[in-house]
C-alpha cells in the first residue's frame, strides 16, 4: 500500500459510462485497501455527465477548475465552479451539463466505489 505518490504518475482512464469524460484514480480500495475512493474527474467543455445515482456511496465533489451546471435531485440546478464543495448523498440522482470551461473535479466516494 502506497502512502504517497505523484499524481502525474497516475494514468487517465475513460469514464465507464460518460463518453468523453476521463478519471484519474488516486486512491482506491483495490490498490490502497481503504474504504474510500478519490479520483480526479475531467469533463471537457461541451461534454456532459448523464443523470446517474450511487446507491451505496456518498459523493463529495470539489471543483478545482472550469465551469458548468450541476443538477442534484431535491436541490435543482446550480453553477459548478471552484470555490464550492458539493455533497451528493447516496441514492440521490445527479448530473453535470452545460460545461462551458473544462471541469477538473476532485471527487471522493465513501464507502469506496472502486
Amino acid at each position: 500500500m502506497k502512502m504517497q505518490c505523484s499524481v502525474d504518475s497516475i494514468s487517465w482512464l475513460p469514464h465507464h459510462f460518460a463518453k468523453g469524460v476521463r478519471i484519474k484514480p488516486m486512491i482506491t480500495q483495490k490498490e490502497d485497501r481503504l474504504d474510500v475512493t478519490c479520483v480526479l474527474v475531467e469533463v471537457p467543455a461541451g461534454v456532459e455527465v448523464p443523470e446517474h445515482v450511487h446507491e451505496t456511496q456518498d459523493d463529495i465533489l470539489y471543483p478545482l477548475s472550469g465551469k458548468g451546471v450541476m443538477w442534484i435531485e431535491g436541490e435543482g440546478e446550480f453553477t459548478i465552479e471552484p470555490g464550492l464543495i458539493i455533497r451528493v448523498p447516496k441514492g440521490t440522482k445527479h448530473k453535470i451539463v452545460k460545461v462551458t470551461e473544462t471541469l477538473l473535479i476532485y471527487d471522493v466516494f465513501c464507502p469506496a466505489l472502486i
